[in-house]
């Protein structure tokens, strides 16, 4: 057994492995290890997948505060009693629908199933009933939550050290780590208030091409994006469609807030309900919109795949080969309960969450006024106004970083996302996001105030620091 001196990690210079080490409860004196870090793969010790367990555990290292932080479904919804009625509804379909008999809805539910999944024919009644989308179901591939849809699109596409991967930024950091496990450079496209700039796209493609690499595709998240809140409009769509054909490039569509618009506004069509050559592979999840817990996503991949003998079939039977040496499959009792949820709605999710999404457009509305009453004009404090979704961004006169959440959550009681861990460097981002999806009109009022007082003690700490000369 190696012996190892091992004191609290450093933090980098916005102080985010600081936090993240008091999380994870490291301690100061030498302890006995078996492996160093640097010994395994080296993503694992990226400062993207700190950033995720961090998100994921800040909450809970500070429970007492208010957290616009969490991008989580609201809550109050949710009824115990809804998992076992939409599992008998989805064993009623089994029989009645399907005609299995017995022993078929038992294994169905609870032995080893399809790599691809047991309820990929409700998910395209579903795209059809609310997306206007008609794939075929084998083109579908049902997974454990979005992440592992990724995980399995990005594994496939990384064919050799010359790939790359462009992403609108700021970047979901989820889509960011999952790159990193597969090796996949991520190559930041600026996004901008109107979510995409085909231009800058398009510079950005041309520039890695002359440095040898090969772009595979681009990540996009085309309405009330996470973490920019930002929505690329119905003209952009088409002509950011109309490039990816130009210019050989697939796009990563991800879609877990597309249902939630905070208007009456008719919801503009997915890029893939307007991809008529096979350009998008098509990202869904059933976190937000039936229950996370469940953890169930899919990926649409009606891409067409010469095999190594000659056949052809879908990139969907490639990423299910991939899936099998992963997860084998998902759950059978998670998918039965989204599919009872499906069949429950007609196939509509649209349906499902009108409640849902009265309480999001009713929380955004509040936040956006809450901001305007608490940093009236002409306050240095800015903010975008998403038209859905769960989040808004708000911009600040001074950097946001880990260690300023550390102690707005230890003194001021509230909690939010810094920006900065959306975007792939080291450079101070003055920006934090703020997430409506959890939380009350009354949170929000309280969160808002103690987030004012944090901007105002911050600004003037900021303003006192004296500048070092270069």
């Amino acid at each position: 057994m190696r012996r190892s001196g091992r004191g609290p990690r450093p933090a980098d210079d916005h102080g985010r492995l600081t936090v993240d080490a008091e999380l994870r409860g490291d301690v100061d004196e030498a302890t006995d290890v078996d492996l160093d870090v640097a010994d395994l793969h080296p993503a694992v010790d990226d400062p993207v997948l700190h950033s995720m367990n961090f998100l994921n555990e800040v909450a809970q290292r500070y429970p007492a505060a208010v957290s616009l932080a969490a991008g989580r479904p609201y809550e109050e919804f949710f009824d115990v009693a809804d998992l076992h009625r939409h599992l008998e509804t989805f064993r009623a379909h089994l029989a009645d629908d399907l005609g299995y008999d017995p022993e078929q809805v038992r294994r169905t539910l609870l032995q080893y199933g399809r790599t691809k999944g047991i309820i990929h024919h409700l998910v395209a009644r579903n795209l059809a009933v609310d997306e206007q989308l008609t794939v075929d179901p084998e083109s579908i591939v049902v997974t454990v939550g979005c992440q592992e849809a990724m995980l399995l699109v990005l594994r496939a596409l990384r064919a050799g050290p010359r790939d790359v991967l462009l992403a609108l930024a700021p970047t979901y950091v989820g889509l960011t780590g999952a790159a990193r496990l597969v090796d996949l450079p991520v190559r930041p496209v600026a996004g901008g208030p109107a979510g995409i700039d085909l231009a800058v796209l398009r510079a950005e493609l041309r520039r890695a091409r002359s440095e040898g690499l090969r772009p595979r595709a681009c990540y996009v998240m085309p309405d009330f994006a996470n973490p920019s809140g930002t929505s690329i409009d119905l003209a952009d769509r088409r002509r950011l469609l109309d490039l990816a054909a130009a210019e050989d490039l697939l796009l990563i569509e991800d879609n877990p807030y597309g249902l939630f618009h905070a208007d009456d506004a008719r919801r503009v069509p997915t890029l893939k309900a307007l991809d008529t050559r096979r350009r998008v592979v098509y990202l869904g999840s059933f976190a937000k919109t039936v229950l996370p817990g469940a953890r169930v996503g899919y990926v649409v991949a009606d891409q067409r795949v010469r095999d190594s003998d000659g056949t052809v079939g879908l990139l969907a039977d490639q990423l299910a080969k991939i899936k099998s040496m992963v997860t084998v499959n998902t759950s059978a009792i998670s998918q039965a309960v989204v599919g009872g949820a499906l069949l429950a709605h007609g196939g509509s999710l649209v349906a499902a969450n009108t409640r849902q999404r009265a309480v999001y457009a009713r929380n955004l509305r509040h936040l956006v006024t809450g901001l305007r009453h608490r940093f009236p004009a002409p306050s240095p404090v800015r903010w975008t106004v998403p038209a859905g979704g769960f989040f808004a961004v708000l911009r600040v006169p001074f950097p946001v970083d880990d260690a300023v959440l550390r102690r707005s959550a230890e003194r001021y009681g509230v909690l939010f996302t810094p920006m900065a861990h959306f975007y792939d460097d080291t450079a101070p981002v003055t920006a934090l996001r703020l997430s409506i999806s959890a939380v009350t009109c009354e949170q929000i009022d309280v969160g808002l105030d103690r987030l004012a007082a944090l901007i105002a003690d911050e600004s003037a700490r900021t303003a006192s620091t004296p500048t070092v000369p270069a």
